[in-house]
């Protein structure tokens, strides 16, 4: 059976926080469902690369996080193009942005399919 979600706009204000306790840059770029919106945080690397993650499950139910670009930085143009397909299909899509040079979140800490 799989762990119940957090409401979406209770995560996110919790990775705001988490953030802000190690000042490491995020915003809200688009606001989804306050209550099931599905979350995309895009990682800003150095030299204008980027990452993707999506929220996912693995084999045995829990919650963590997909990189949907890959196992490596790509290009920022081609992490807002998959965004913009990611909000053409999910409306009540929520988008932060993350400014890490190393790659690290806090808050991203169980990457499904590693």
């Amino acid at each position: 059976m799989s762990e119940p979600k957090l409401k979406a706009k209770l995560f996110v204000h919790a990775a705001i926080r988490r953030c802000g306790m190690e000042a490491i840059p995020i915003m809200v770029v688009r606001k989804g469902d306050e209550d099931a919106g599905t979350i995309v945080v895009k990682v800003n690397r150095a030299g204008r690369m980027a990452e993707i993650y999506t929220q996912a499950r693995d084999a045995a139910g829990r919650l963590g996080w997909l990189k949907a670009t890959g196992p490596d930085p790509v290009p920022d143009e081609k992490a807002e193009a998959y965004i913009a397909r990611a909000r053409d299909v999910d409306y009540d899509l929520w988008v932060l942005e993350v400014d890490s040079l190393d790659g690290r979140v806090p808050f991203i800490d169980h990457i499904v399919g590693k």
